[in-house]
């Protein structure tokens, strides 16, 4: 019998067979096997799975890559995350010792600190950030007892010093210097973190003085100068002098003093408006509104001639000798806001120039101060001539106020004798007279930037006579007159509020002298704290009083404004030289920003010579 599939013979051996036949049966069937090839399900069944071979290529789909290979970037690639997690690990466990800025010099310290001074004299609606914890708002009905209809809302503005007056003269110069230095120094305000600060102190002014007049129309012919009263010579009704009260508790009527005729004035506001535009440029609305505001002022400036100060108490207080140095200080800084030639040329005119002292020195020549700009202005028109050049038909007057510049400039140093010095060191502007830290402080400013300006024009130094002398000279000249300020002096007194150990308790000021008791002290009832014995109770922090006499002395004494009254143009010098000294010496000026508004210069050629007659 024959099995279906095998196709050989199938045969059952009886149980008697012996194992030979059963041997050569089996041979049998292995013939029979063999007789025909075996497919794989067959040989599956005879043999069982086969033993298969490891493929040595993995398909990956769009390419066959070798196994060998495939399994080791795998592997790299366990091993680079496991790494990377680790350190990862290790990294947010490990304590960190992080570098920490270096602490903030001396005069970034000072310079936090003669900010705050303006704080504490603002006048009106006090913001929330004042941070001045003594003062509040005051003095909310100013101008509402004008006579005009135009000048109802007179609030806001600073109070000018240890009094609540607001003289618009010195006011707008510090708020110009204030715009002058961030100008220059924004890079170093923003080190500091005062950037912000600065640029609202000058706007609280500047908001201020589009009040005083018709900031809206292109011609005026009347202008505030002056918001209460000072003369104590025969009255009796309550005034801002005759009372020692805080401003927050003013009650009697603060008078609105105007004028028609004040070129002094209304230029000086103008430079104020004109150099603030320059600050708020990123701000174009405001900017536009306050170059309008400054051609409207610089226009009654020159068709209503005459000084501010004549024929009023201001002639007691800030009393200005001409008008004619706001003109060259005004006319440039309108030039630089507005770009306007006709500005330029106003500024660089000869007869401007000799009618304001540039020609003749004097004892107070070089000297800047709220009474005169005429150094401020010579500073600023030489920074156009280095960086600009514009030449003809400029460069006769650019080259005289650099020339100048430079003259006084050598009379700051120690080794000539334009100014005596104190044993201590002070140099007196002031020839000796009282008062003199604001113009020490003015000083400082200027001989600090105009060596930036020759370090910014790769210029090395600058020549006194046959000599030379470096940049260095006027940085060191600067840091000396600041250091004692700030208490490097035979009296190891800071003459800053505030700062250092030992400084002013008895500072000469109404509102620092009288507590914040929720007790209101009238016009006369605030004399008890003004002749005290004991130290001012609130901290007027930032204000520079008025300083030493000739011989390095000091009294610190309330009643004795000479030595110890604050001023707003004082500490608006403080904080321009604390700026420009500040920080790293290696961040300078900022060369362009005060050109944003000037357009390219192509200087127009002399015109030529005349024929030649035989």
């Amino acid at each position: 019998m024959y099995g279906r599939d095998w196709g050989g013979p199938l045969e059952i051996a009886a149980d008697s067979a012996t194992d030979d036949d059963r041997s050569r049966n089996l041979q049998d069937y292995d013939r029979a096997a063999l007789s025909r090839p075996l497919d794989e399900t067959q040989q599956s069944w005879l043999l069982g799975p086969s033993e298969q071979k490891k493929k040595r290529y993995v398909d990956l789909g769009c390419v066959i890559v070798s196994r060998k290979l495939f399994m080791w970037t795998v592997g790299t690639i366990l091993a680079a995350a496991l790494l990377a997690g680790l350190i990862t690990l290790i990294v947010k466990t490990v304590p960190r010792h992080r570098h920490r800025p270096p602490p903030p010099d001396n005069y970034t310290i000072a310079l936090n600190k003669a900010l705050m001074f303006f704080n504490a004299q603002r006048s009106g609606k006090l913001p929330k950030h004042n941070n001045v914890s003594w003062r509040g708002d005051s003095c909310l009905n100013d101008g509402k007892s004008d006579s005009s209809s135009m000048f109802k809302d007179l609030t806001g503005g600073y109070y000018d010093a240890g009094d609540a007056i607001k003289f618009n003269f010195p006011q707008s110069f510090a708020m110009t210097m204030l715009s002058w230095s961030v100008i220059e120094y924004s890079a170093k305000y923003e080190a500091a973190g005062e950037l912000n600060h600065v640029k609202d102190i000058i706007k609280w002014g500047t908001d201020y003085f589009l009040k005083t007049f018709n900031s809206t129309a292109d011609t005026i012919d009347i202008l505030v100068a002056q918001v209460g009263k000072g003369d104590t010579v025969g009255e009796s009704s309550p005034n801002d002098h005759n009372c020692w009260e805080r401003p927050e508790d003013i009650d009697y009527e603060r008078p609105v003093i105007k004028c028609s005729t004040c070129s002094d004035l209304a230029a000086e506001m103008a430079a104020a408006l004109a150099s603030a535009s320059i600050v708020f440029k990123d701000n174009e609305s405001y900017s536009q509104k306050l170059v309008h505001g400054a051609k409207t002022l610089f226009k009654f400036s020159r068709e209503r001639r005459g000084r501010y100060s004549n024929g009023n108490e201001a002639a007691s207080f800030y009393n200005s000798t001409s008008y004619w140095d706001e003109y060259i200080w005004g006319a440039t800084w309108m030039y630089y806001a507005t770009g306007n030639s006709t500005y330029l040329q106003l500024a660089t005119a000869s007869g401007l120039a000799k009618h304001a002292g540039a020609f003749w020195g004097g004892p107070l020549y070089g000297v800047l101060s709220w009474e005169n700009k005429l150094a401020g202005a010579q500073v600023l028109l030489s920074r156009l001539r280095l960086f600009l050049n514009p030449g003809y038909p400029y460069e006769d007057i650019l080259g005289a106020f650099h020339n100048q510049t430079s003259i006084f400039m050598c009379s700051f140093l120690p080794y000539y004798t334009s100014f005596n010095r104190t044993k201590g060191g002070m140099i007196q502007l002031n020839h000796g007279a009282p008062q003199p830290l604001q113009f020490v402080a003015n000083a400082a400013f200027l001989s600090t930037l105009f060596s930036d300006y020759l370090k910014a024009a790769d210029i090395p130094g600058w020549y006194c006579g046959p000599k030379f002398y470096p940049i260095d000279v006027l940085r060191k000249f600067a840091e000396t007159q600041v250091e004692y300020i700030l208490g490097k002096n035979p009296r190891k007194m800071s003459y800053l509020v505030g700062y250092g150990k030992r400084y002013p308790k008895y500072v000469h000021h109404r509102g620092a002298s009288i507590p914040k008791n929720k007790v209101k002290y009238n016009c006369k009832g605030g004399f008890k704290w003004k002749d005290s014995s004991k130290p001012n109770p609130n901290t007027i922090v930032g204000a520079m009083v008025a300083g030493p006499d000739k011989k390095d002395g000091f009294r610190d004494d309330r009643n004795n404004y000479n030595y110890t009254e604050p001023t707003l143009a004082g500490n608006a010098g403080l904080v321009a030289a604390l700026v420009a000294l500040s920080g790293d010496t290696d961040v300078g000026i900022d060369k362009n920003t005060i050109f944003s508004a000037v357009p390219p210069m192509f200087p127009t050629p002399p015109p030529p010579p005349a024929p030649w007659n035989p």
